[in-house]
């Protein structure tokens, strides 16, 4: 898979792939993260990527011109199955939506800063906007960062344990259930007896009863419920 991500800040993303996992990923050569300073693409002599906003209003705007030259210049070297706009507005990341994904082979990720790019972008250069979360970040770095790494971890070989990525919370609808290590026993804290067991069906059965009762307390949503 190969992950380019388009940003005028890319020393925002120099740490999030620079270590652990994701760092892993791209050294067994599983993945391919570019990432792609929007400033070598315009032609202002100040390196400008915004400009104020039609109509007025607080805050800059990204401008079309560098976006679509970078996006333009990707697409000359390889396609594409996704262009990704990181937005407030587009649609929440969920678990499906990062399967989805790491099906994929080359994806674009774009990275909003400021009051967001020029509408044109989004009606003619994008295929696909994507939100973390309902709330506003300075930019769409981190949000892209995240999206990165939903999607890196599901990739075959990536992880240890391949097994690990199908537990996950969310990959069957509900939540995790409750994991422990050792010792068994801490402050008399105790280790509930059925993962000590070894009876391979009560963990599994406990486990699931344990997740659908942490997923009905803590997110009701995921069952439909309010």
């Amino acid at each position: 898979m190969r992950i380019d991500i388009i940003t005028c800040l890319p020393r925002l993303l120099e740490s999030p792939f620079s270590d652990s996992i994701l760092k892993r990923a791209q050294q067994k050569e599983l993945v391919t993260v570019a990432i792609h300073d929007l400033r070598e693409y315009t032609t202002h002599k100040h390196r400008t990527t915004d400009d104020y906003a039609f109509g007025g209003g607080a805050g800059m705007v990204m401008m079309i011109e560098p976006i679509d030259r970078c996006i333009e210049h990707l697409k000359s070297e390889r396609n594409y199955d996704e262009i990704i706009y990181m937005s407030p507005d587009g649609d929440l990341l969920t678990q499906p939506i990062a399967n989805e994904l790491s099906l994929k082979k080359n994806l674009i990720l774009l990275c909003g800063h400021y009051k967001g790019v020029d509408e044109r972008v989004r009606e003619h250069l994008i295929t696909r906007e994507i939100s973390i979360g309902n709330y506003v970040l300075s930019g769409g770095e981190l949000a892209a960062a995240v999206v990165a790494d939903a999607v890196i971890r599901l990739l075959p070989g990536v992880l240890n344990d391949e097994t690990s990525a199908l537990t996950d919370s969310f990959q069957d609808g509900l939540v995790a259930p409750p994991v422990y290590t050792r010792p068994a026993t801490y402050k008399g804290w105790k280790v509930p007896e059925v993962l000590l067991s070894g009876h391979e069906a009560r963990i599994s059965q406990w486990k699931h009863e344990k997740s659908l009762e942490r997923t009905k307390k803590r997110r009701p949503g995921l069952l439909g419920e309010v």
